[in-house]
């Protein structure tokens, strides 16, 4: 992490922590949230679900994994999807004859890239790791065994991205493919763990690699450096501008907490950042980075993001992260073309198949396909209107649709991790219920007279709260048919209330909710 990244962070946290004792002294007032239906801000910027993580493409053969996958493009409507993995050899891409000539197979790839296009969701080319027949080592990471090492030889490796593309561009046409991103490779700052070369080495893999994209196409997509905590975004557009090296957009990685980078068996243990701009301050960093570069007109994509790096982090599972997760998009604004969320499911092997069906993984859903609290904070994101309304309130959004129907989306996000004294890994598997804060008033002013249908939606402590109804079945290392649907019906996203409500001639709407801590309400008004 650079020095002045470092002291950014610092400075927010300073604002942060004066922020929460002011929390503290007015938890019980009342929040009042004004919207005006004649006072748009905009179109709504839907950088939210434009992108979604997967562990690794093979994993995207299963039939769980794609039924899970339509299940989340419906609902949550994300348009593109990464993962790890695509040129890894239990995708069968690459080998060597014994003349030493290489031979492509595209039979596992077709498969997988036909069934993403079908359910309308565009691959955000990741190109790695590295064929083992190419690689000038044997360093591989995860139980999956990607290869990390640099190729052995650079032509080979552009003759190999170069067929990929073209196979690509043979089989969907170069319309389609002109709307792909191509990324190279995963965090090569993480050194041995992704990558076993040198900056200079991975600017080398990315030359060779990017110019071999633009030789099937220039209109074509092509960037990176797809870093851990944002590293060397300055030193790339740098190289890029000094050798010639196109380059299209700019993607880096962030994760709430603060200590570590790389954890996929969860033994070190991590804890919640407490600085009000974790993550977020990555992302606002990287913008102005961009800015002040040669290139201020790059898009900025965060490939990687969320609470904690590690899949056996509980803080994925509970309640909690459904408000983290809007409070940091909230805070990102229009920085970013993309906030890619990792990832959408807990079928993910990094460190091989999981034995409980709560253990922190990354997932929206678990293995059995239980919603998590986050999965709902992406469903209500996508449930909003397409023009988004004027508001200064911080915790939400306000939007409305062509069809006059209206709807909130506000969250409360409160901190209350205890601090270093305490792991998530310990603190996110208790069951902890939520403090009162307060009332929530909403008040809708130019509404449309007539009849609307009001449905109101909530997360929260017991409430779309997977974890705890596994917390009380005394979280059972397996669970039985039964069990998992009883957990689905106990969570099943359905309206906590309903309505038929008439607005007056003077358009006036109001309504008042009971919020406590990291609650999240949608409030949809649904002209009749």
């Amino acid at each position: 992490m650079k020095l002045h990244r470092f002291l950014f962070i610092i400075s927010f946290g300073l604002i942060a922590t004066f922020g929460f004792s002011q929390k503290e002294k007015t938890v019980n007032q009342d929040r009042i949230i004004d919207i005006d239906f004649n006072k748009e801000k905009g179109s709504l910027n839907t950088m939210f679900n434009e992108c979604v993580g997967a562990g690794r493409a093979n994993e995207g053969l299963r039939a769980d994994w794609q039924q899970q996958l339509a299940y989340v493009k419906k609902e949550c409507g994300f348009r593109y999807i990464r993962f790890h993995g695509l040129l890894t050899d239990d995708m069968g891409v690459y080998r060597i004859d014994r003349n030493g000539n290489p031979q492509y197979n595209y039979m596992y790839i077709d498969a997988l890239f036909d069934f993403l296009l079908s359910i309308g969701i565009k691959p955000f080319v990741e190109l790695g790791f590295m064929p083992n027949d190419l690689a000038s080592g044997k360093e591989t990471i995860f139980w999956w065994k990607g290869n990390v090492t640099p190729p052995k030889d650079h032509d080979k490796w552009a003759d190999l991205v170069r067929n990929t593309v073209q196979h690509w561009t043979d089989r969907y046409g170069s319309d389609e493919v002109k709307t792909w991103y191509f990324e190279v490779w995963n965090e090569p700052n993480l050194v041995p763990a992704f990558w076993t070369g040198t900056m200079d080495d991975y600017f080398k893999l990315y030359k060779y690699s990017a110019k071999a994209v633009k030789s099937v196409n220039p209109e074509y997509r092509v960037g990176g450096p797809g870093t851990a905590g944002a590293a060397w975004e300055e030193e790339m557009i740098d190289f890029c501008v000094k050798n010639n090296v196109p380059i299209d957009f700019v993607s880096a990685h962030s994760y709430g907490v603060n200590v570590g980078y790389l954890d996929e068996y969860g033994n070190n243990g991590t804890v919640l950042a407490p600085q009000e701009f974790a993550v977020s301050g990555d992302v606002l960093q990287s913008r102005k980075e961009i800015a002040g570069s040669a290139m201020p007109n790059l898009e900025l994509h965060y490939t990687e993001w969320s609470a904690s790096y590690t899949p056996f982090d509980p803080i994925h599972d509970s309640y909690h992260e459904a408000s983290y997760v809007l409070q940091k998009l909230k805070q990102v604004g229009d920085a970013a073309q993309s906030m890619s969320y990792w990832v959408f499911t807990d079928i993910f092997e990094e460190s091989a198949p999981r034995f409980t069906p709560f253990h922190g993984g990354f997932g929206m859903l678990n293995t059995q396909g239980i919603n998590k609290p986050v999965f709902y904070a992406y469903q209500f994101l996508n449930r909003l209107g397409d023009t988004e309304l004027v508001n200064n309130d911080k915790m939400s959004w306000a939007c409305k649709d062509p069809k006059g129907n209206i709807q909130v989306l506000a969250y409360d996000f409160t901190h209350t991790h205890p601090g270093d004294s305490v792991n998530n890994q310990v603190y996110y598997i208790r069951d902890l219920p939520s403090k009162d804060k307060g009332k929530l008033k909403i008040n809708l002013a130019g509404v449309p007279a007539g009849d609307y249908s009001l449905e109101v939606y909530k997360v929260g402590y017991r409430c779309n709260d997977a974890y705890t109804s596994y917390y009380d079945l005394g979280r059972p290392n397996q669970l039985t048919k039964q069990q998992v649907e009883q957990i689905k019906k106990l969570n099943s996203g359905s309206p906590i209330s309903g309505e038929i409500v008439k607005v007056k001639a003077d358009g006036v709407f109001s309504k008042e909710l009971n919020i406590r801590e990291n609650d999240v309400f949608f409030i949809n008004l649904i002209k009749l």
